[in-house]
């Protein structure tokens, strides 16, 4: 197929819009955390897309994409893309056969910044900053970069039937059941509790979970790679899912609480959009609302459980948010894809095709253990190596101050 200009703007715009998810993704977790520590997590985040890019650039995108070693369905890409070397600027790739090479490939790029970022929510506070650094380069090469190629580089997870249309198992899974693990290998904050759960900045928060949903535009309609009705009919499917979700929150929050909050509704806007993310692609709006109201339900609960019942220090909820709705959306393609939505994608158990339901569930599982095991095995070795968290008295004091000699605000 020729370069068509219309789907090449398209990805412009879709790779702008996950762009700008990065820095609010900084905006949305230093809003909901103490003031102290604000500024160390839009360090965090907005390095890491400084850090995380130019790894993409060297070796990420050839690991993840260029044809396996060996053979077709392989365990990682080669090197034949390295520094982008070859990577066509006239001419597509066959992943997307209407765009330009470097397009795709950078498109992409946004993707394997954002993955590790999303754990930042999982250790912030308490987590140096020199260890955070290590950590995000050597989650993307053992853990983001083979999964990806498994389901999206045309490795063996791809070759047994797994789809994944934007990132449920290759982001959201793997993320959120790393999120789990790191918080349990750093252990709780001290005086963990009520009284340092609150947010300093919601109005700040709140920003950034507005920028997040307009950016999930680009994540999940982008993954189309190309204009057209598939992309238009995932950007309702996720506008859908989420707001289903949010009001969900809205109801349990209130319920629970007599008060409607603000930082349910944001939370759980987010829970439906990193839900409904793997299954975008592949299911009608009509089925994106009711997967929405699992989500809600799943992400909700899914909070009690590991936060208040199980006492694990995930800050931000990230593995409920997003391990938890990562898990149920990539399952529900199992249940509610249909191929009159995407002829590429699979049928569900509902529209006939019964096996793909435990096909999903094997890409699913390997992404959590992979994500929950090689988290915790980066994070003992590092923590051998140079130490992972502060010194009590630094996080007293802040990782503003301790860390970056900075402060958020000046009294």
């Amino acid at each position: 197929m020729h370069i068509d200009s219309g789907d090449t703007a398209w990805m412009f715009v879709s790779t702008g819009l996950v762009l700008f998810m990065i820095p609010a993704l900084g905006f949305f977790e230093a809003g909901l955390i103490r003031s102290k520590n604000s500024l160390s997590i839009l360090m965090q985040t907005f390095s890491g897309l400084a850090i995380l890019s130019v790894l993409w650039f060297v070796i990420g995108f050839t690991l993840v994409y260029a044809p396996s070693f060996g053979a077709v369905g392989g365990v990682i890409g080669g090197l034949n893309w390295i520094f982008f070397n070859g990577v066509p600027i006239y001419k597509s790739l066959d992943y997307a056969p209407t765009i330009p090479g470097v397009t795709f490939a950078a498109y992409e790029m946004m993707f394997a910044v954002i993955t590790p970022l999303l754990i930042t929510g999982a250790f912030a506070e308490r987590l140096k900053y020199s260890a955070f650094v290590i950590f995000i380069i050597a989650w993307s090469i053992f853990i983001y970069y083979p999964l990806a190629h498994w389901v999206w580089g045309r490795g063996w997870l791809a070759h047994l039937g797994v789809f994944d249309f934007a990132g449920g198992i290759v982001i959201h899974t793997s993320a959120g059941m790393g999120a789990i693990a790191a918080a349990l290998v750093l252990g709780r904050r001290k005086n963990f509790g009520p009284d340092i759960m609150v947010p300093h900045n919601i109005p700040l928060a709140v920003i950034g979970a507005t920028i997040l949903w307009l950016g999930w535009f680009g994540f999940n309609a982008g993954s189309a790679l190309a204009s057209g009705g598939l992309a238009g009919n995932t950007l309702l499917v996720s506008q859908i899912a989420s707001a289903t979700s949010a009001l969900v929150w809205i109801g349990l929050s209130w319920r629970r609480s007599k008060k409607p909050s603000t930082t349910a509704v944001i939370n759980g806007a987010i829970a439906g959009l990193a839900g409904v993310t793997p299954a975008a692609g592949f299911i009608s709006a009509q089925n994106s609302f009711f997967l929405g109201i699992v989500l809600g339900f799943a992400s909700y609960y899914g909070i009690l459980l590991l936060k208040e019942h199980l006492k694990i220090d995930d800050v931000l909820d990230v593995g409920s948010v997003h391990g938890i709705t990562g898990i149920v959306g990539s399952l529900a393609i199992g249940l509610i894809a249909s191929t009159v939505i995407n002829p590429a994608g699979p049928n569900g158990l509902f529209y006939g095709h019964m096996a793909q339901i435990g096909i999903q569930a094997l890409g699913v599982g390997v992404a959590a253990l992979l994500g929950f095991g090689g988290t915790i095995i980066i994070m003992k070795v590092i923590d051998a190596v140079i130490g992972l968290r502060v010194k009590e008295e630094e996080e007293e004091i802040g990782l503003d101050i301790t860390q970056h000699a900075e402060r958020a605000y000046v009294e």
